[in-house]
């Protein structure tokens, strides 16, 4: 599921031209992009949806429906998810194909294969 959530910027700053914030939601405090909504200031609450906040909202109804996410148990396992996705990458082999496109052939062997046929 990907919900929108709730958070209260608690940063503001300018990443070459993107602006961007930190974000608490409820304990978790995530980097966000803030392009979208220029009038958001420190302090204000923002729902956020996959890394970018979409509106303003009012602390009232942020509260409200981080209340009802908990409840649902969905919360955690919104937030949780890029944890989790970092914490694979970190102990996973890097690679240089991470869609597994790669083989452990050198690229002229793999060129030669393919316009030769075997």
């Amino acid at each position: 599921m990907c919900l929108a959530i709730p958070g209260k910027v608690e940063e503001i700053s300018t990443d070459g031209l993107i602006r961007m914030g930190r974000v608490n939601f409820g304990g978790v405090v995530k980097n966000v992009c803030l392009d979208y909504v220029p009038d958001v200031e420190v302090g204000d609450y923002t729902i956020v949806h996959v890394g970018f906040a979409l509106s303003k909202i009012d602390e009232e109804t942020a509260q409200q429906t981080l209340k009802d996410f908990r409840e649902m148990g969905v919360l955690d396992e919104e937030l949780g998810i890029e944890e989790e996705a970092f914490a694979r990458a970190a102990i996973a082999p890097p690679s240089a194909c991470p869609d597994g496109s790669c083989t452990s052939e050198p690229a002229s062997q793999q060129v030669t294969k393919s316009v030769v046929g075997s």
